[in-house]
């Protein structure tokens, strides 16, 4: 059986607490081969590396989330990069814009913020993890000057197929979660259409964005294989060849052997 890499998770959230351990052994079982467990501050960054020192097959990230962007200091940039010092951290993230909710940062705090650690990504020769959510004229504004300079992944996109080539353009890879099941997913669908297969990631975002036909309930890694097969059917692969290809795809992003 081909493995699976879940290239963006979160299980430092409180809905994994209580099966935490039975849980891991449930994924190695259902086929996951590798995770990425994502930070998205300084407390769930920290939780993400107890995780995946624990766990042979977990990596982690390290980052400030638009969302948390209220109050970063200098000390938190600094704790993140420590953590990147850890030989389980492959990445920067998952750090970006997000202008959905009336009392997100103002644009321009989350801007200094993304700003600040792609700066960081570009010092430590890092990837980036990046969530854009209704702020994509704003991102790519920002991300042209580092096209050349920095390699990474929008994960969970949402933007349109114009937006996805202009970003493909740049050198990034594209993520792509649970949403591309859903009934009105036709956006997304062209987007995954115009990705170059060594460009494609396959990821969950758990516990967030469950696939069909499990919506509504809480999400890990071993539900990708209704992504990947939705994938497949998309693109005229195999499902085996989606998982085979993001797999390979992930590790040569996350620069893991």
């Amino acid at each position: 059986m081909e493995k699976i890499f879940d290239s963006h998770s979160h299980y430092n959230n409180p809905a994994f607490n209580e099966d935490y351990a039975e849980l891991m052994n449930h994924l190695t079982e259902s086929g996951v081969g590798l995770i990425m467990n994502c930070g998205s501050d300084v407390e769930t960054s920290i939780i993400s590396q107890k995780q995946a020192n624990a766990c042979d097959f977990m990596y982690f990230s390290a980052g400030i989330h638009p969302l948390d962007a209220h109050d970063v200091t200098d000390e938190n940039l600094a704790k993140i990069e420590q953590l990147t010092k850890d030989n389980k951290c492959r990445a920067i993230g998952e750090i970006g814009l997000d202008y959905h909710y009336d009392d997100a940062p103002a644009p321009d705090v989350q801007k200094k913020v993304f700003i600040q650690q792609l700066d960081m990504a570009v010092r430590l020769n890092m990837p980036v993890i990046i969530h854009i959510r209704e702020a994509m004229q704003d991102s790519l504004e920002i991300l042209k000057d580092y096209a050349g300079k920095i390699q990474g992944v929008i994960h969970c996109f949402s933007g349109s197929a114009e937006s996805c080539k202009i970003l493909i353009n740049m050198g990034f890879y594209i993520g792509f979660t649970g949403v591309v099941t859903f009934k009105n997913a036709r956006k997304s669908l062209e987007a995954l259409k115009i990705v170059p297969f060594d460009r494609l990631l396959i990821e969950t975002d758990c516990p967030y964005m469950a696939p069909e036909p499990c919506r509504g309930k809480r999400c890990d890694s071993s539900l990708l294989h209704y992504v990947a097969q939705k994938m497949a059917d998309e693109l005229g692969k195999t499902k085996e060849e989606v998982i085979a290809q993001t797999f390979e795809n992930a590790k040569r992003l996350f620069n893991i052997d």
